[in-house]
């Protein structure tokens, strides 16, 4: 019986900690906050070690920078993405759809959601006199939900394209927590020539969760006796996030082609562990490369995550790579990667797979 109690405690403990995590009395800035919306969405752009501000020119342009919305060239294009990390534990899907207005501007939406479901509730596992009683065990899901709404137009300016995007974050954790939050992101691209530039912030007037919790007298109970904290209603505070990119494409005699980007994402929410770093700002590079062969099939690959440690008092740098493959068949647009969430020492790879349609009017 001490064995199960003990057990019982340390799963008590572990609930409490993942959501006395989020309480607090006033609104503080969270380096974490919100991150499920950098994992990425599409497997081309997976594989290419999200490489793909500069190049996108898809409806996962809503996601990536909202001014490729107007590289779509079908009437309405759609895609989706399943994907699973952390064996299986989390589920990222992904849907998205885009359609031009006229030929100056276009209009997207996206829907992303990563979830944990299946987790035991055992608050209520004990009774009033510390009987067990397991029929009183209850699954409950930590989901997070976002929903982006994209507009893009393009300038007067030769070459250079904008957009923005209206962001609705929706997170929940059982019956015991959820939070709203609202932001905005706002990208541009620039053809000159054969190379494209391009500019993504994230956030850019900051994206603001609000919290409220709600437990039982019982669950409240059960908390302050394991000594734990309950959580107070509070607001989360995500900071910008900058992208610059650079890509350029070569047509290789008359069917094969070459696009390579090199990226940096500049975060400003403290020192992170990247190729430049400081209070202030930290600054982390990530490239890719695609070979295309008669626009039918590709093969992508790319590094990421350039993260140093110490081993043996020996400052040692690793990278994280990462491949893809794609094919098209008509309409159809079928892209494999892999890749996972943050580096191999996070969590072993995972296997991606994304559709993409092409859907025309009837002439």
């Amino acid at each position: 019986m001490t064995d199960i109690k003990l057990k019982i405690k340390n799963t008590l403990l572990i609930a409490a900690i993942i959501f006395a995590a989020s309480a607090t009395s006033s609104a503080q800035v969270r380096t974490m906050s919100n991150e499920f919306l950098s994992i990425g969405v599409g497997a081309s752009s997976l594989g290419m070690s999200n490489s793909y501000v500069a190049r996108v020119n898809d409806v996962t342009a809503g996601y990536w920078n909202p001014a490729g919305l107007l590289g779509v060239q079908s009437n309405v294009q759609i895609a989706a993405m399943h994907s699973e990390y952390f064996q299986g534990m989390v589920k990222y899907d992904y849907a998205g759809i885009a359609s031009k207005l006229d030929s100056n501007s276009a209009i997207g939406f996206s829907y992303i959601r990563a979830g944990v479901d299946g987790i035991m509730n055992t608050l209520e596992l004990m009774d009033a006199d510390g009987n067990i009683n397991y029929d009183n065990i209850k699954e409950f899901s930590a989901v997070d939900n976002a929903f982006l709404f994209s507009y893009a137009r393009k300038s007067k300016i030769k070459g250079l394209r904008y957009g923005a995007n209206v962001k609705v974050i929706y997170r929940k954790v059982g019956s015991f927590a959820n939070a709203w939050g609202f932001g905005l992101d706002a990208g541009a691209q620039y053809r000159l020539k054969k190379w494209d530039f391009a500019v993504m912030a994230r956030d850019v007037t900051s994206t603001f969760n609000a919290w409220s919790f709600s437990f039982t007298d019982a669950e409240q109970a059960v908390l302050v006796s394991e000594n734990n904290e309950v959580p107070e209603n509070s607001l989360e505070i995500t900071l910008p996030k900058m992208i610059l990119g650079v890509s350029r494409k070569l047509q290789i005699k008359e069917h094969f082609t070459i696009i390579t980007e090199i990226d940096m994402d500049f975060t400003f929410d403290g020192m992170r562990n990247a190729v430049l770093k400081s209070n202030v700002v930290s600054m982390a590079p990530h490239m890719g490369i695609e070979f295309g062969y008669h626009n039918l099939v590709f093969l992508r690959g790319g590094v990421g995550h350039i993260q140093q440690y110490t081993e043996l008092d020996a400052v040692k740098t690793k990278v994280q790579p990462n491949i893809g493959v794609g094919i098209k068949i008509k309409n159809l647009t079928i892209d494999y990667a892999l890749t996972n969430v943050g580096g191999v020492s996070v969590a072993p790879y995972s296997n991606l797979f994304s559709l993409k349609l092409d859907i025309n009017k009837r002439s």
